[in-house]
């Protein structure tokens, strides 16, 4: 962390399916906190909302932080020593950086280990969600009764495609 109580580098990695207001508090949240942000939009075939859409949205909501699409095919299993050097292989692959990341954020504790990979520090923001209360699959499970929760433009997208 330098003197002013910035990091250089953060880094906030998750499905975002899709981006909700939850999402961009900490998005902002984190921004204040660092120098440089990068967002991993993690993606996968078959989705509900597609992966470059989903990227494309929190690009256009946050334009002072980097938004990278990470395409994969990875598990997620937290005890398999063998997945996680392929995570993390895949994630340093796409890092845009020459050094970092310094902190990485999330509103989940899983986040503690990825860090420690990283040789980063992990902070936890609004884990209990109270700040803003919802997550991505109580807009997934159901989408009418969360839209106040959403961008005007993926509440649009939602509206368009999942009701």
């Amino acid at each position: 962390m330098s003197n002013d109580g910035r990091y250089p580098t953060g880094l906030i990695i998750g499905r975002f399916n899709p981006p909700h207001l939850g999402h961009s508090f900490m998005i902002d949240w984190a921004a204040q906190r660092t120098d440089r942000l990068v967002v991993f939009v993690n993606t996968r075939d078959g989705e509900l909302v597609p992966g470059h859409l989903r990227a494309e949205w929190l690009a256009e909501l946050h334009p002072h932080v980097s938004v990278v699409e990470v395409r994969h095919d990875l598990e997620n299993d937290f005890n398999n020593e063998e997945l996680w050097a392929k995570w993390m292989l895949l994630l340093r692959s796409r890092w845009p950086h020459d050094t970092g990341p310094h902190v990485v954020f999330s509103s989940d504790e899983y986040i503690a280990e990825l860090a420690r990979r990283f040789d980063a520090q992990a902070v936890v923001v609004d884990a209990e969600r109270v700040t803003v209360p919802i997550s991505a699959t109580q807009i997934r499970e159901a989408p009418a009764d969360h839209l106040d929760r959403l961008a005007p433009s993926v509440r649009a997208w939602v509206q368009a495609n999942l009701l």
